[in-house]
């Protein structure tokens, strides 16, 4: 449940200081009201949108607002969960290699001999080593 304590206490401390300076500070009191419940909300948002992505926040220093009105930096994924998997092609390109390897293999054996076996199998396996480093770039 969120900390709902700085928008409240902000709230108190204005409409206190617009008691004491009177209503010629009016619209500077409601803007610095504004701006505080901004961050708040900005704060919050990240938060949520953090936890999301798996990232945990770190408590903000004193003084700083951030998700619960304490703003803070923002840590590496959390280590108890596994990060979440991504795709990357590898088993694709492996099912498709074999699946165009086995009558390659069987045209190029029959109709160029030793020499079109050799020069498919190369080019297949080109295919893959420029996918793995296709894939090692990302």
């Amino acid at each position: 449940m969120p900390d709902n304590s700085l928008p409240r206490d902000e709230l108190r401390a204005t409409v206190e200081a617009r008691r004491d300076l009177g209503p010629d500070y009016e619209n500077a009191l409601i803007e610095s009201f504004l701006e505080k419940i901004d961050a708040t909300i900005d704060s919050r948002v990240r938060a949520e949108v953090a936890a999301q992505n798996g990232y945990r926040p770190h408590p903000a220093p004193p003084g700083h607002p951030g998700p619960t009105g304490h703003l803070g930096p923002y840590g590496p994924p959390h280590a108890a969960g596994p990060a979440p998997k991504q795709f990357d092609g590898t088993i694709p390109i492996a099912l498709g290699s074999l699946g165009i390897g086995i009558p390659l293999t069987a045209i190029a054996a029959s109709e160029a001999g030793p020499a079109g076996l050799f020069l498919a199998w190369t080019g297949i396996i080109l295919v893959n080593v420029a996918a793995a480093f296709g894939r090692r770039r990302r």
